[in-house]
């Protein structure tokens, strides 16, 4: 097998660490899920994620909407509510989420012997 250039491996390298950017980290898939299956409110969000801290769920949410995944939208009423959507484009991950997902359950099947 043919050694690849440094341009080459660059190439496939950046697509796969742009992403990591946007859905990397310990919280953002997990805030996404939540969000996906109807959790549309701050604390409902923040008390669906076990260890999730109020001030991190709040950081998150800024990029998960300045990244396009998500939609942030201030309903009048009393109180007032702010809630979260998740965006068509944030539906392109679902796939890639699922794949994970998967491999989760296998790998916890390699290791442990079980799923969890």
């Amino acid at each position: 097998m043919k050694k690849k250039e440094h341009t080459e491996c660059l190439s496939a390298l950046l697509p796969v660490r742009d992403t990591l950017d946007i859905i990397g980290g310990k919280w953002r898939i997990l805030i996404l899920i939540s969000i996906w299956e109807g959790n549309k409110h701050f604390r409902e969000i923040e008390r669906s994620i076990p260890k999730l801290s109020t001030k991190v769920l709040a950081k998150e949410l800024k990029d998960m909407e300045l990244n396009k995944l998500i939609t942030r939208t201030v309903v009048n009423g009393f109180p007032v509510r702010t809630e979260y959507t998740p965006t068509e484009y944030s539906k392109t991950l679902q796939k890639l989420i699922k794949e994970l997902r998967d491999w989760g359950i296998k790998h916890r099947q390699e290791v442990f012997g079980k799923a969890k």
